[in-house]
């Protein structure tokens, strides 16, 4: 397997990461590595979803048990999407500046802390505090598994990990509800909790013990606050990184609009029962973990990043135009299936969609990948978290909002990758640049 690595961060046939160098490593201890940094990685990026969505089955049973309006409960879902916005914004450039090791392993043990109060919480207040303190703390886990993918890996490569880490994220928001319901047949709303925080626990003891640092003390940022938003300022001064970044953030509002709206589009609308929503779900799911393999395994070499994103990108654009004409009527009076056959072609895009964007991103910013990996995922969520309420702003009887929200997020998402990326005039190879044109 071919990669760029940095001076530090090579792999031994212990299947840890060291500084050795990398012309003494067997080709059977890299594989081992690679599949060891992969199962880590990706565990660090599904341990959001899973503290978000293994608690949706809960929700009701939260209102009664602490006597509190759904309003207020919704809030803890709301303080946990923001922690995982804003605590990008630190974790990323204190990992910068200290490396990764030491801002994840701090940031899991708060994650694994705050979790444990979350599950003893009393009163809804109490609950949607810690469950603030828990994203913010969660965050370390997403913008450091990427930052410490852009230190081992490079242009083809890069993206390929990307892809790969996908199949196990993807997984995560498949299977966090049904993990959620199977707990609360054997206990109330804390368990999710206690499962959480022994989640927590043997993870931060997986990274504590496989995941070694990868960003060697001469390529550390020195200072404080300051420095750290000199190196963010600069990084938004970049045309194309700035491109990319609002290019994957539109994208996953895209998704996001999706996940709020299919709920009631699904069932409300078109009148599926709530198992027939969960196997549409699914299979959407697995539609955007598939794509998401074609991209690593054959796209990437072969076809140019930029290509295969702007593929993703119109296939995005002609799902939420389809959608838009069906639940507006265009077509005269369609049933589930039409829907969710788009539903299905758009969400499979973002598989296209979403790797590239990252790894286009980052591969301009090895000097900066925490800081680069905070405001990507930053603006994904912030922007995300925008377009989700506007889905329901004419009701929960029709479908149009929703594909309104994804057509304007699609027309803009291409736009900024045309207007700013400007992939034509970009030099790369027809697998992709290992750095930015000159």
């Amino acid at each position: 397997m071919e990669r760029s690595m940095p001076e530090s961060g090579q792999k031994t046939t212990q299947g840890h990461i060291t500084d050795r160098a990398p012309e003494s490593i067997g080709t059977t201890a890299a594989r081992r590595t690679g599949l060891l940094v992969t199962l880590v990685l990706g565990g660090l990026t599904a341990l959001p979803p899973l503290s978000m969505d293994m608690y949706l089955p809960a929700l009701p049973e939260v209102t009664g048990a602490l006597n509190a309006p759904a309003a207020t409960v919704q809030l803890t879902l709301t303080a946990c999407l923001a922690g995982m916005a804003l605590g990008q914004l630190v974790v990323g450039p204190m990992s910068d500046k200290w490396g990764r090791r030491r801002p994840l392993l701090i940031g899991m043990i708060v994650y694994v802390l705050a979790t444990a109060v979350c599950a003893l919480a009393p009163t809804a207040e109490m609950l949607i505090g810690f469950r603030l303190l828990q994203g913010l703390a969660g965050a370390a886990g997403i913008v450091i598994a990427r930052a410490v993918v852009r230190d081992l890996y490079d242009g083809v490569e890069m993206a390929r990990f990307f892809s790969t880490l996908m199949l196990i994220s993807g997984v995560a928001p498949i299977i966090a509800p049904l993990i959620g319901g199977q707990i609360l047949r054997i206990t109330d709303w804390r368990g999710v909790f206690y499962v959480l925080t022994v989640i927590g626990v043997l993870l931060t003891l997986v990274v504590w013990r496989f995941l070694a640092e990868t960003l060697p003390p001469e390529r550390r940022h020195e200072g404080g606050v300051g420095q750290a938003l000199r190196t963010m300022k600069g990084l938004l001064a970049d045309r194309v990184f700035a491109g990319y970044m609002l290019t994957g953030g539109l994208a996953f509002a895209a998704l996001f609009a999706y996940i709020s709206a299919s709920p009631f589009v699904v069932q409300e609308i078109y009148g599926a029962s709530p198992q027939t929503f969960s196997l549409l779900f699914g299979l959407n799911s697995i539609g955007l973990v598939a794509v998401g393999q074609i991209n690593g395994k054959l796209l990437v070499g072969r076809v140019s990043l930029d290509k295969a994103l702007g593929w993703g990108l119109g296939t995005i654009l002609v799902s939420s135009l389809a959608l838009l004409l069906m639940t507006s009527g265009v077509f005269g009076e369609v049933g589930l299936v039409p829907v969710a056959a788009g539903l299905f072609v758009l969400m499979s895009a973002m598989g296209l969609a979403m790797p590239n964007t990252n790894a286009q991103a980052l591969m301009r910013t090895p000097h900066a990948a925490g800081s680069a990996s905070a405001l990507l995922g930053t603006t994904s969520f912030l922007v995300g978290a925008v377009a989700s309420p506007l889905v329901g702003i004419a009701g929960e009887h029709t479908a149009v909002p929703m594909a309104v929200v994804q057509l304007t997020c699609a027309v803009l998402a291409l736009t900024c990758f045309l207007g700013l990326c400007r992939p034509w005039q970009t030099a790369r190879t027809s697998a992709g640049a290992t750095g930015p044109a000159a």
